[in-house]
């Protein structure tokens, strides 16, 4: 586990880096897929882990949140989700994804 008082989004991302989450997630139409390996998971093969939150300086409708998710054939990433005008993600898919316990 981190700690949950990172300042920036990169630093947020460089840790979880480091840590061995390498693999950068994005949700399409009906899977997540895994930008580098191209591999499509369903929601139920992976688990989010852990949960980042960022607000906007000027704006705090403006945010993003860092998903940690391990997938069940052990590949480790990350999902950068914005909110506000330019968000381009998946919300009802990604919401299956459920967290570890």
């Amino acid at each position: 586990m981190h700690p949950k008082n990172f300042d920036t989004l990169s630093q947020a991302v460089d840790a979880l880096t480091k840590d061995g989450y390498k693999e950068q997630f994005e949700s399409d139409a009906d899977k997540i897929l895994a930008a580098f390996s191209k591999v499509k998971y369903t929601p139920e093969e992976l688990q989010i882990v852990e949960t980042f939150r960022f607000e906007g300086e000027t704006n705090p409708a403006d945010s993003t949140m860092v998903l940690a998710i391990v997938a069940n054939d052990g590949t480790k990433g990350t999902m950068v989700m914005t909110y506000g005008a330019d968000q381009n993600h998946n919300d009802e898919l990604i919401k299956r994804i459920p967290f570890s316990k």
